[in-house]
């Protein structure tokens, strides 16, 4: 069991120096940018060691074992380890502080990404899944990077501390893809397989992402954050029934941004994960593949700045709902493709990537509205955990329709599966905002 850090141990006696943020407003908005700043640093890192998997897990899997049936279990694998990363982040974050939980899982994830390049090496297929579900712990890590922007923001100003956050994933992640063939010529230089130079970016990556964390990220958002909440809680006596009935009623916002975030990942992943098999069948090289995911990643982040004004302005449940509408848009353009259209596949991708980052901000909103500090990083977790299960799932499944059917059939489905999404957030949009 690790030790409690520091800053939680004396959250509850409230020293000098966290009741000098408890009595600053000027202080805590000071942190807030500071959080935000460092935030972005670790995402930047950790957005290229996420592109590492995306685009050169399945193209790894269908080396090493010869066939296109089991394509999407690299993709199913780190989305796997990443569910159970995510609770283990959430409740090293709820117990200790968000620079422990998110430090650890960037490390954790760069060591996965190390066995990844060992396994290639030594052509262990055993050492390749595991090392995947180790390395799924920097995919978690760096969704859940984006709640510590949220831990000291008011309400009006959550969907765009997320969109902060995950904007600076657009860089390092739009990169990654770019960098597969440079990468790919690094690693033959040095008597490693092409495919595994990508994981040798991530490993780097998300180590530095989680040194950047566990050294500036102080002091923590969250230990202020709760620390601001309980001397808000002493100085009012008025917890009413009224107060009581709206935490009961979060119970329908947990579900419904749950909903929107599982749904939106299980068709991201699907869609996402057999393109780039989809593509070499065809003839597309390996720097078509990287360029087409990276104009994909760069959707799934890059409006992020937008949208989190916009489920801010407009409302969460309203750009929700677009989120399943463009995802249809997306799966019915990809099937559609010619399969020697890079132009249409390419806006295809882009849909999905942005149908994505609708339903991620706007989900991620709903959660942190439906939650208080006292429970929000495990809940955040628990949620982040049927996330990855979804996409886990949606990376099996994927590599199983595509090759009993067709890629087509594969994405028109994920594009109808995401308007599921749509009757929940009526069932819930009286109790959420």
């Amino acid at each position: 069991m690790l030790p409690k850090s520091n800053e939680s141990s004396v959250l509850a006696k409230h020293p000098e120096w966290i009741q000098n943020y408890i009595d600053s407003a000027e202080k805590q908005q000071s942190l807030y940018k500071r959080t935000l700043f460092i935030v972005v640093l670790s995402q930047i890192f950790g957005g290229a060691g996420l592109a590492a998997g995306i685009t050169v897990g399945a193209l790894l899997a269908q080396q090493m074992l010869g066939t296109d049936s089991f394509s999407g279990v690299p993709t199913a694998l780190f989305t796997l380890g990443s569910a159970g990363a995510a609770l283990f982040v959430g409740r090293l974050s709820q117990r200790f502080s968000r620079r422990t939980g998110l430090a650890a899982g960037f490390l954790t994830g760069g060591i996965g990404a190390i066995g990844v390049v060992i396994a290639a090496v030594t052509n262990s297929i055993l050492l390749l899944f595991v090392s995947l579900l180790i390395y799924g712990a920097g995919t978690a890590t760096n969704l859940q990077a984006r709640y510590a922007g949220t831990d000291l923001a008011n309400a009006r100003q959550r969907a765009t501390a997320i969109s902060i956050a995950m904007v600076s994933t657009t860089f390092g992640a739009v990169a990654g893809p770019n960098l597969v063939e440079i990468m790919g010529r690094f690693a033959e230089k040095i008597g490693f397989p092409a495919l595994s130079g990508p994981f040798i970016l991530a490993a780097a990556t998300y180590i530095l992402a989680g040194v950047v964390l566990l050294v500036f990220l102080r002091p923590d958002p969250l230990i202020i954050a709760k620390a601001i909440a309980e001397a808000e809680r002493k100085t009012k006596n008025n917890f009413s029934n009224k107060a009581s009935n709206a935490l009961s009623l979060n119970k329908r916002g947990v579900a419904a941004a749950a909903t929107v975030m599982v749904l939106t990942q299980l068709v991201m992943v699907a869609i996402m994960t057999m393109t780039p098999v989809h593509m070499g069948k065809h003839g597309h090289g390996l720097s078509e593949v990287g360029m087409i995911i990276g104009f994909h990643i760069g959707a799934m982040y890059l409006p992020s700045l937008l949208t989190g004004i916009l489920v801010d302005k407009i409302g969460r449940i309203s750009m929700a709902i677009a989120s399943g509408f463009t995802l249809l848009a997306a799966g019915v353009l990809a099937a559609i493709a010619p399969v020697d259209s890079m132009l249409i596949l390419t806006i295809a991708l882009i849909l999905l990537g942005l149908g994505w980052n609708f339903g991620l901000i706007s989900g991620t909103a709903l959660l942190v509205d439906a939650t208080n500090l006292s429970n929000r990083a495990k809940t955040q977790g628990a949620v982040d955990v049927m996330v990855a299960l979804s996409g886990a799932s949606g990376g099996v499944l994927s590599g199983i329709v595509a090759a009993h059917s067709s890629y087509a059939t594969l994405s028109v489905a994920g594009g109808l599966l995401s308007l599921i999404l749509i009757p929940v957030l009526f069932w819930s949009g009286r109790t959420t905002k």
